[in-house]
């Protein structure tokens, strides 16, 4: 980490610098992104009545959503402005029409339709304005440098006409007015366009109600994946470890008529019981471990990430910064939801490196916050039958939430937060 009384510039000299690109590379996106996004959803969604738009508007929808969840990263990370997203899940293998109508039936559908001309428009500004507020200095200092003898006619900067060195050189003062300012206003002005995205994009009032309705439908989800995990590490017992003890025991049975007869027989049946509870024993483990990692249990989640990290044929860098650990429940959603990010980034991202971040930011209520991001080929979403709709739904028992930024092409990003202190 770079000392800041020898880099050469002060923090807040780099943090004006960087709110500057920020805004900058925001503005490009916001405007071109929004328009399209808002264009497409008002021509499908007229196109409903004739039948084109029930087919085209979730698609439509889900690229917008794909959208303001994008940006809810960037205002998290670049920002520390947290927005939550609230949509309503849809049932699995829905028709057009139902889906249709169940994404426009979601509150969080019209907020995000809502926020789009925002965005393309004082959203445009207020992120433009950081990049402009340290570019238009730079502009007076090169007119004070000599550019002004280029426009014979003079020329204007801000109020100043500038004709001859003495206002050539005025318009190098007022730069450098401006210059001071932008050194204490850029990266507010960038903080502006965060909090400006949560007041549209974020929920209204009937935030509680919508939490409460997501909560209640996420427990339910949690009881019927707990009752879906109870069956399967039953059948995995009864048609694994539990029939090879049987056979185990079917061949000591053997072995002990066996002893005085042929004695031979005898040890090949011993032999082929020992490899069957070797077998056994390491299906109870292979079994434990998809319960609860040992090493979670003993070491936390930091060195269970590492260790699940170290079993991936991808080159996997991993980043934990957690003062102290979660509760049990919260650290084991936690390290099966890692787990599915990994296993999704494995199978279906062809990424040559991925990169794994655990933090944990203390903000009073404390909120654990893991960052997956793989250099593959992107197109990862949150729908029906993927992995990470799993995820979510893994995340929402504990009010935690899941954001995904994956445009095609790569790289992917997925962010998950889960609301917890640390012991």
């Amino acid at each position: 980490m770079t000392n800041d009384t020898t880099s050469g510039r002060s923090p807040r000299t780099r943090g004006m610098g960087v709110a500057a690109l920020r805004g900058l590379a925001l503005a490009l996106v916001s405007l071109p992104g929004s328009v399209l996004c808002f264009v497409l959803s008002l021509v499908s969604i007229a196109l409903i009545p004739i039948g084109v738009g029930i087919v085209t508007t979730p698609w439509v929808l889900t690229g917008v959503r794909a959208f303001a969840d994008w940006r809810r990263v960037l205002a998290a990370e670049w920002g520390g402005v947290r927005i939550p997203p609230a949509y309503r899940p849809l049932p699995k293998d829905t028709n057009p029409w139902t889906r249709t109508f169940g994404m426009l039936g979601d509150p969080a559908t019209w907020r995000d339709l809502r926020w789009l001309p925002v965005d393309m428009t004082a959203g445009f500004v207020t992120a433009l304005l950081p990049a402009a507020l340290l570019l238009y200095p730079l502009e007076g200092f090169a007119i004070a440098a000599g550019l002004w003898r280029v426009f014979p006619d003079g020329y204007w900067y801000g109020f100043l006409p500038v004709t001859g060195l003495a206002s050539a050189l005025g318009a190098g003062a007022l730069a450098l007015v401006l210059l001071f300012f932008a050194h204490f206003f850029t990266a507010p002005l960038l903080q502006a366009h965060f909090r400006l995205t949560r007041a549209v994009l974020g929920s209204d009032q009937g935030e509680l109600a919508e939490r409460v309705r997501v909560l209640t439908e996420t427990r339910r989800d949690a009881v019927d994946t707990s009752a879906a995990e109870l069956r399967r590490i039953e059948r995995d017992l009864h048609d694994g470890a539990q029939a090879r003890l049987v056979a185990m025991g079917m061949d000591l049975g053997t072995v002990e008529m066996l002893l005085d007869k042929d004695p031979e027989r005898a040890r090949q049946l011993l032999a082929q019981a020992r490899r069957s509870s070797a077998d056994a024993l390491a299906e109870l483990r292979d079994l434990v471990r998809g319960i609860h990692p040992p090493v979670l249990a003993e070491r936390g989640l930091g060195d269970a990430v590492r260790a699940l990290a170290l079993r991936l044929p991808v080159a996997t860098e991993v980043n934990v910064e957690l003062p102290g650990r979660a509760e049990a429940p919260v650290e084991s959603a936690a390290y099966f939801a890692v787990s599915e990010v990994l296993t999704n980034a494995v199978k279906h991202a062809d990424a040559e490196r991925i990169w794994i971040d655990l933090h944990h930011l203390d903000d009073g209520a404390g909120m654990l916050r893991i960052t997956v991001t793989d250099n593959g080929k992107g197109g990862a979403v949150i729908g029906a039958g993927s992995g990470l709709s799993g995820v979510e739904r893994r995340l929402g028992t504990f009010d935690g939430v899941l954001a995904v930024s994956s445009p095609v092409g790569g790289p992917t990003m997925v962010t998950m937060e889960i609301p917890c202190a640390l012991s």
